[in-house]
């Protein structure tokens, strides 16, 4: 997993932007323009905007990809108080909540509030979406029918990613997960995809075994 993160100066706050994590969802540009300009260098311009409404826009970033960093060095962006996977037709698992992402070993790769999860198969940075299953992966992003095996009422705390070597990323924590026909389901464990392959999208069914899925992580 890599990043590649840039800064953008604004008054007593800074714009982060990491190119690897972002996939164009478009809701900076779409948000506020006069801040976000793909056509103009630097394509992030902060002092154009106050800091409470660039927050506001930088934190419908799905992917976690722009931040709005303070002088100490702290992200301006209050935890959620639930933890929400939304499924993303034809694309990745969008999570936002109180995230924490480790490899196989259990090693921290990311800890963060807004993550996009490949789930195609095909990214190059994997376990993180990188724009790669643009006319490549198809799935209408509903949800398949689950055991009851990790039902919760509950959708807060600590909610843990582990991307394990070849195989999917397994949750822990309590986490309400959406499908894009909104279908949806509270679970405090499970696996997702993330091969491309199972028959049972979002959610991981073995397949990975019998395709040969490899990861670096």
């Amino acid at each position: 997993m890599k990043s590649a993160v840039k800064g953008y100066q604004g008054d007593g706050f800074e714009v982060t932007y990491d190119i690897r994590r972002c996939i164009h969802a478009e809701q900076c540009v779409n948000g506020l323009p006069k801040v976000f300009d793909r056509d103009r260098k630097p394509w992030v311009d902060p002092t154009q905007g106050d800091r409470d409404e660039i927050a506001a826009v930088v934190r419908l970033c799905p992917t976690g990809a722009l931040k709005l960093m303070l002088p100490d060095g702290s992200v301006a962006e209050p935890v959620p108080e639930t933890n929400v996977v939304r499924v993303g037709p034809d694309g990745p698992l969008y999570a936002t909540g109180d995230i924490e992402l480790v490899d196989h070993e259990g090693t921290l790769l990311l800890r963060d509030t807004r993550i996009g999860f490949c789930r195609c198969g095909l990214s190059a940075n994997k376990p993180l979406c990188d724009d790669s299953h643009y006319d490549q992966f198809s799935d209408p992003g509903s949800l398949a029918e689950m055991s009851s095996t990790g039902d919760t009422d509950e959708s807060g705390g600590r909610l843990k990613f582990t991307a394990r070597l070849n195989g999917p990323l397994v949750f822990e924590g309590a986490v309400e997960i959406v499908g894009d026909d909104g279908s949806r389901v509270q679970k405090s464990k499970g696996a997702f995809c993330r091969c491309g392959g199972s028959q049972k999208k979002p959610f991981c069914d073995g397949t990975h075994k019998r395709i040969g899925f490899t990861t670096e992580q």
